[in-house]
């Protein structure tokens, strides 16, 4: 019997104050306001429960109490304003370029503002922007919320969007909205905020508010930017979902399916501190924002800013089914299309495989562009299946296999492959050719984008080219005393560069400078260690993706526990800026 030891709730952990409860917050934040004529700031992320944080705030006991709900300009005037970026498509915008001040009726902040330096006693405004009404405010308060649990609100349509009425909308309508305007707004007040909070809150469990300061949460961050570390993952099931992350990962067996694990997508998912035994969460990207350089490395933000550029997801079909026909936009035409300016090269790395398991991958040879467009519309059209395998090579997979995916190559994985995927951080921009026939857990037909696709796919990547470059491109590079160094990719067109290490005892690695992702894709347990002891030893599990910062520099990584005297493997990305 297969016991699980993947740690699905992974943390930093920290010495400090914590305040659980309204009233245990709201007396805090009373005394530390200062006696007489004073004001706070209570300043929210898109997603939050407003009539919740409303009601637990009425113990404040404010003498003047501005929302600035009040203070947005007319429900029809956003919409339009943002009708450009948002769009109709049901999954694609634009990126927006949006502050607060945008959305904000100019005369209405400025009578708030008025109203704040003419009022005596404590004054709170509180909700989106308040920040830029009462910027010389005595104390700020941010009310933070990470992403995934604004897709769950979303789904549960519980929430609406900045400035808008949108929360009966269908989910990818909501997501489109916060991923192309509303979050690109949050995170720009955010980031000028992170430095200097008083007070920050998680208010992710309804009815459980918990507050920490702000001194805190960069002293949590700062200690997080210079050891190795996890996200807190978070799964989800598919149409085509399997049953392979159940087991391993440790998941609830009654449930239909699990299709994804998102474990190393920063912009998505969350970061645990564990203070003093409670857990206060947070979005991942505060780390992004506030430590890029110790995160990343010099180079690295150099190129991409306050992006993180690697992303690590698992994709299970094991006991499920093929995932759908799909293609990448080329880097130009994401940026003409969407305004993004780097595109989702992956990859498919096989964690594991049942007999029969397969890639699809590339187009066969002589495939003639206008006779496959013209099938998979009549796919769409009329319902009849599109034959994959006339048109797109399919490629045996067996465990530890890895297969390369340039943007502008046709492909997915079939049935009965456990996927790591490593790629690039453009979360949404995946075009779907053909889904066969399925339809969406919500019982709709899943978006097609064979008009995007047609653009964008590479109609030379043809069977001999795929051999050659995509599959199985693995080259030794190195060996010592109890391991050894592959080079398993990217193809030279992607950025990311992947090692693998095989290894029954030390392995000396080093950051050069850049953030590298890893996952331990063989054996039970290993542990990562300082030789200079700068951070404590990060023990990691089979399955398990962390990060090491760009500040760690050297470290070690060798078998522990249940798994020494065995060979265990790692995979590693990191950027690559020179061959």
């Amino acid at each position: 019997m297969y016991k699980s030891n993947y740690d699905k709730s992974p943390a930093t952990k920290l010495d400090g104050e914590l305040w659980k409860g309204w009233d245990n917050i709201c007396r805090e934040l009373r005394d530390c306001m200062p006696a007489g004529r004073c004001t706070m700031v209570i300043e929210c992320y898109q997603g939050v429960y407003h009539d919740e944080l409303r009601k637990g705030f009425e113990a404040l006991h404010a003498d003047c109490w501005i929302d600035t709900a009040d203070l947005f300009k007319p429900v029809a005037e956003i919409e339009r304003m943002t009708y450009p970026y948002v769009t109709d498509d049901r999954l694609f915008g634009y990126r927006s370029n949006f502050s607060y001040a945008d959305f904000l009726d100019p005369e209405k902040t400025e009578d708030a503002r008025r109203k704040v330096k003419a009022a005596d006693g404590f004054t709170v405004v509180y909700g989106h922007g308040a920040a830029l009404v009462a910027p010389d405010a005595d104390r700020t308060v941010y009310v933070d919320m990470a992403r995934w649990e604004i897709q769950l609100r979303s789904r549960r349509h519980e929430i609406n969007g900045l400035g808008v009425e949108n929360k009966a909308e269908g989910a990818s309508y909501q997501y489109k909205r916060g991923y192309f305007v509303d979050w690109i707004v949050c995170d720009r007040l955010k980031k000028q905020l992170l430095g200097k909070a008083d007070y920050w809150m998680d208010t992710h469990t309804a009815g459980e508010p918990k507050m920490i300061r702000g001194s805190l949460l960069r002293d949590g961050l700062d200690k997080t930017a210079h050891r190795p570390f996890r996200v807190v993952p978070f799964f989800d099931p598919a149409p085509w979902g399997g049953q392979w992350m159940k087991r391993v990962c440790g998941l609830d067996p009654e449930r239909q399916n699990y299709g994804w694990c998102f474990d190393c997508v920063p912009e998505e998912n969350s970061l645990y501190f564990d203070v003093n035994g409670v857990l206060f969460e947070m979005p991942a990207n505060n780390l992004v924002f506030h430590n890029t350089r110790d995160l990343l490395g010099g180079p690295v933000e150099s190129r991409f800013g306050q992006d993180f550029p690697i992303r690590f997801d698992f994709l299970d079909t094991m006991g499920g089914g093929n995932l759908s026909l799909q293609v990448h936009p080329t880097t130009q035409y994401i940026r003409d299309t969407f305004g993004i300016y780097y595109t989702q090269d992956e990859s498919y790395y096989l964690l594991d495989a049942k007999e029969g398991a397969t890639v699809f991958l590339g187009l066969k040879t002589g495939v003639d562009p206008d006779e496959m467009i013209a099938a998979l519309n009549e796919s769409q059209e009329t319902g009849r299946p599109f034959d994959a395998e006339k048109y797109v090579n399919r490629w045996p997979a067996k465990k530890h296999d890895h297969f390369l995916i340039p943007n502008g190559t046709i492909h997915c994985s079939g049935a009965e492959a456990m996927v790591l995927e490593i790629s690039a951080t453009p979360s949404i921009f995946t075009f779907k050719l053909w889904d066969w026939g399925r339809l969406g857990l919500d019982g709709l037909p899943r978006p097609i984008n064979i008009g995007h696709g047609a653009h964008v796919i590479q109609w030379e990547r043809q069977t001999d080219f795929v051999r050659r470059n995509l599959v199985n491109h693995i080259e030794p590079l190195g060996q010592g005393d109890g391991w050894r160094e592959e080079r398993t990719g990217l193809h030279e067109n992607e950025f990311i560069e992947t090692r693998r290490h095989w290894f029954t005892g030390p392995v000396t690695h080093n950051t050069d400078g850049g953030v590298q992702v890893l996952n331990l894709v063989e054996g039970r347990e290993a542990v990562v260690e300082s030789p200079s002891d700068a951070f404590e030893p990060f023990v990691v599990h089979y399955a398990e993706t962390f990060i090491i910062p760009a500040s760690v520099g050297e470290y070690v990584i060798r078998p522990y526990g249940e798994a020494e005297g065995t060979e265990c493997g790692t995979i590693k990305a990191y950027v690559r800026f020179r061959q």
